[in-house]
């Protein structure tokens, strides 16, 4: 497995002029509140990861985002204005690639189906499929059905689906939680490969303290019951990011074991 994510480093995210912004967004399901009072941004090209325990409302706030969930109170704005339903420039990517794919689709079915969403004429759709499975390594798995593929794999298709729809927004929620260390590995690789390459922005949802600090550029940290911000986290760490080196170094250590005491800390 190469370790090493060799692109140019990333540009910082613009949060004077964010893409995403969450307006004191609070949120209710019956009497239960899910969110309260959450204010945060996230800058254009920016890698954003949201940790904290079940039941802080991670989920809920990518849903929001999406145009899947209106917040009870304040608003979610996207490129400046208010969301009110989903975006075709907005991807999602679900920790559950098993039932995220078509198990009667093949590879390339799967990846087609974002394009033929897109009305992509039908003549054009072949070579961006075959680009899009080559980059994330599938080229010789076209014609299999997820079934025949192995979990790293289903999620790679889950991969290209995504970027088929040219996202400028990539919201991911625990995508990689239910692989095994090394295919994860891999996969957060070729993760920020994909996503610093094309400038995407992302927004990225885990229970993995090491993860976020891996991945991203900042990490917000929320507190449960109801969900709200309590600290955001830069990651200064240089990148490209290597799975070893990055790990090893005194900044991660630092705000591993920061976030740490701060999980440790909201769950007494």
């Amino acid at each position: 497995m190469d370790t090493n994510v060799a692109i140019a480093p990333r540009a910082a995210g613009d949060t004077a002029e964010p893409l995403i912004r969450f307006h004191n967004v609070s949120h209710s399901f019956g009497s239960r509140q899910i969110i309260d009072n959450v204010d945060f941004s996230v800058g254009r090209s920016e890698f954003v990861c949201l940790i904290g325990p079940s039941g802080c409302g991670k989920t809920t706030l990518l849903r929001m985002v999406g145009g899947l969930l209106t917040p009870s109170m304040g608003e979610v704005t996207y490129a400046g204005h208010r969301v009110d339903g989903p975006e075709s420039d907005v991807a999602f990517m679900f920790q559950d690639y098993s039932k995220a794919l078509l198990p009667w689709r093949t590879a390339s079915g799967n990846v087609s189906l974002a394009l033929e969403a897109a009305r992509v004429p039908r003549a054009e759709r072949a070579p961006r499929i075959e680009a899009l499975l080559a980059k994330v390594g599938l080229s010789r798995h076209a014609d299999h059905y997820p079934a025949q593929l192995s979990g790293g794999m289903q999620q790679r298709l889950q991969i290209a689906r995504c970027l088929a729809q040219d996202p400028a927004v990539l919201l991911m929620d625990e995508p990689f939680g239910a692989l095994d260390a090394m295919t994860r590995q891999a996969l957060q690789d070729e993760m920020l490969r994909l996503i610093e390459t094309s400038a995407t922005t992302a927004l990225f949802v885990t229970h993995d303290l090491e993860e976020a600090l891996y991945l991203g550029d900042r990490v917000i940290a929320l507190y449960p019951n109801p969900g709200r911000v309590a600290q955001i986290f830069d990651v200064k760490l240089p990148r490209p990011r290597n799975q070893l080196t990055s790990r090893e170094d005194p900044e991660f250590l630092r705000l591993r074991r920061e976030i740490f005491d701060f999980i440790r800390e909201g769950e007494t």
